[in-house]
């Protein structure tokens, strides 16, 4: 376990790998697996597990069980195998690069825009 919450890691399919993100959607999933392997980082993906259910409260007399929850929706895990990685210092650290050639910004890399506009420094960025 990390001593902080800047570098967690775990184990995907019986691999130790550094978190690059968690409960991410499959269209998330796919797309930090190619900008990771563009990277050359080896990636692994795992279905993230389902939350633990509590304790069933016994029924009293006469009470009818409340009908299940509905599933939670599917999510996933995406980490790396270089236990170093983190998508912070990465990023900030302009060590990712797009495949069109430019530095991954924080907004590319949270997917709010579709190209990395990396000459605009992150703090001059308006909101």
């Amino acid at each position: 376990m990390a001593i902080n919450q800047n570098h967690t890691s775990e184990e995907l399919n019986g691999v130790r790998c550094a978190v690059a993100d968690k409960n991410v959607t499959r269209d998330r999933a796919s797309f930090l697996q190619h900008l990771l392997e563009f990277n050359k980082f080896r990636v692994e993906i795992a279905a993230t597990p389902p939350p633990k259910a509590a304790p069933a409260k016994p029924l009293a007399e006469g009470e009818t069980a409340p009908p299940p929850p509905p599933p939670p929706p599917a999510t996933f895990t995406v980490g790396v195998t270089d236990l170093m990685f983190n998508p912070i210092n990465a990023i900030f650290g302009r060590l990712l690069h797009t495949p069109d050639g430019h530095v991954v910004t924080q907004a590319y890399w949270y997917q709010k825009e579709k190209t990395s506009h990396d000459e605009i420094p992150y703090y001059e960025v308006k909101k």
